[in-house]
């Protein structure tokens, strides 16, 4: 019995050594390009540029299976950032996939809301804080003003509200009140 252990032991480290140098030998490096795009677009993971997210979009761009201008909430000044890192001619939004809209934040009516989570499982980037049963609230810098939490909310308590985005400082200043807060 203990040199069937033995046995096992050793074909383990053995084949964990092989993996451990497979990886190593192996690995695949990503197109710089990719990650210089990614860094470009906005990172609201919201799906409307077809994709589930910025990155698969990036890849997307990079193998010529979609277009610069699909990214409503980056707009105009993403269009025209990835058009001088490709070298490309910059072009509208393409309407299919929105409008350009002004950047919101997700605020949510304590009072309201009955904590039943489902704007949590909504939350592509989890900025939103809460359990079961328990009122919820939003990470207001980690929000990405998506709209995704809205259509899940049984109780209509959350309310999408325009942010400035101050550029030296690059933090969300809210605003002291909403209409449908105050």
């Amino acid at each position: 019995m203990i040199s069937a252990l033995i046995i096992f032991v050793i074909a383990a480290i053995v084949l964990g050594a092989i993996l451990g140098f497979a990886s190593v030998r192996f690995q695949v490096d990503e197109n710089p390009v990719v990650e210089q795009i990614n860094a470009i677009l906005p990172q609201t993971q919201c799906g409307q540029c077809t994709f589930p997210g910025c990155k698969p979009y990036a890849t997307a761009i990079v193998n010529g299976e979609a277009d610069i201008n699909q990214c409503p909430p980056g707009g105009e000044a993403t269009i025209q950032a990835l058009a001088t890192l490709l070298g490309l001619e910059a072009k509208p939004l393409n309407p299919d996939n929105g409008i350009e809209e002004k950047t919101t934040v997700a605020i949510i009516d304590e009072a309201t809301c009955i904590g039943c989570t489902l704007c949590i499982q909504a939350c592509p980037v989890d900025a939103i804080l809460g359990a079961a049963k328990q009122m919820h609230t939003v990470i207001a810098s980690e929000c990405t003003g998506c709209d995704l939490c809205l259509p899940p909310c049984p109780v209509d308590c959350i309310d999408m509200v325009e942010v400035n985005v101050s550029l030296q400082s690059w933090h969300w200043e809210l605003p002291q009140t909403t209409s449908k807060l105050a």
